[in-house]
C-alpha cells in the first residue's frame, strides 16, 4: 500500500473514511478483497507471495493500513512487513499494547508506517522513527515517508477528499484514486531511485508495464462498527481487473 488519505471523525455517524491505493509489481501474486478462511472475521486482500496484507478490517472495528518507508538507507529486515495488519486484527491486545510490543520488534522488518484503529482510537506509527501518533479529527494522508509528508500526490489526494466530504461515498473515493496526473519535476522528492521514477510514482494512480496500481480500497466504518468496503483491481497499464464490494 502506497497511498492512503483518510477523515477521521469521532462522534460522526461515519466516523473512519479511507481512500487507498497499493502500488506494487503486476507480477507479484495477490488474492482480492475477501474474509480469510483460516481467520473468521478478517476482511482483506492478500499478498501471496509473502502471505500478508496491506489493509483490512477485523471484529470490533479494528482498522489496519501499511505503507513502506521509500528511504535507501533502511536496512532490510527478514519478515514480511504483510503480517503487521494482520497480526492486529486478529489480535486482541489493545491498540496501545500492539504497538508497544512492536517499538520492540520493528527492526525485524524493512521500514514501514502502520495504521491501527479500534472504533474508538486512531494511531500511526512510524518504524523509522518509533514513534506513536495519535491521530486528531481530521483529514489525513499517508504515503512511503512519514504522516502528512508534504508530497505533492499526497497532498492532492487528501485535499480531494476533504473536499468530498461530508457525504462521500464508495464510488466517489475510487473516482478520486483514479486520478493520473502527474507532479511537475520542481515538485517531486528525492528519494534516492532517479527523475525517472519519482516521475513514474508521483501520480495517485499509477500505470505501466511492469509496476502501478495494483488496488483501490474505498472503506467507510460506521459509528456502531459496521462497514462497506469496494476494492477495485488492476493489471498492467492500469487495465481494470474486477471490482468486489463487502459489508459487514
Amino acid at each position: 500500500m502506497c497511498l492512503i488519505a483518510l477523515a477521521w471523525r469521532p462522534g460522526h455517524a461515519q466516523p473512519l473514511l479511507v481512500a487507498a491505493n497499493r502500488d506494487e509489481f503486476y507480477a507479484r501474486p495477490s488474492q482480492a478483497l475477501a474474509e480469510w478462511p483460516q481467520s473468521p472475521g478478517l476482511f482483506a486482500g492478500r499478498d501471496l507471495q509473502a502471505g500478508g496484507t496491506w489493509l483490512g478490517v477485523g471484529r470490533g472495528g479494528r482498522f489496519a493500513a501499511l505503507t513502506n518507508i521509500r528511504d535507501l538507507s533502511l536496512p532490510q529486515g527478514e519478515r514480511s512487513r504483510g503480517e503487521l495488519p494482520a497480526a492486529f486484527l486478529t489480535s486482541a491486545l489493545s491498540t496501545e499494547d500492539f504497538l508497544e510490543q512492536l517499538r520492540v520488534e520493528r527492526q525485524h522488518y524493512s521500514g514501514f508506517n502502520l495504521l491501527l484503529g479500534d472504533g474508538q482510537q486512531l494511531c500511526h506509527f512510524n518504524s523509522r522513527s518509533g514513534h506513536t501518533t495519535l491521530l486528531s479529527p481530521g483529514v489525513h494522508g499517508l504515503s512511503n515517508a512519514d504522516l502528512n509528508t508534504s508530497w505533492p500526490k499526497l497532498q492532492r489526494l487528501t485535499q480531494a477528499l476533504n473536499d468530498a466530504l461530508p457525504d462521500a461515498q464508495p464510488a466517489h473515493l475510487l473516482q478520486l484514486l483514479a486520478d493520473p496526473t502527474p507532479a511537475a519535476d520542481a515538485d517531486l522528492p528525492d528519494t534516492g531511485i532517479g527523475l525517472a521514477s519519482e516521475r513514474l510514482l508521483s501520480s495517485i494512480f499509477i500505470a505501466s508495464p511492469a509496476y502501478g496500481t495494483r488496488a483501490s480500497t474505498a472503506l467507510i466504518v460506521n459509528a456502531d462498527g459496521s462497514w462497506q468496503m469496494v476494492e477495485r483491481s488492476f493489471a498492467e497499464h492500469g487495465a481494470v481487473m474486477g471490482e468486489v464490494a463487502l459489508r459487514g
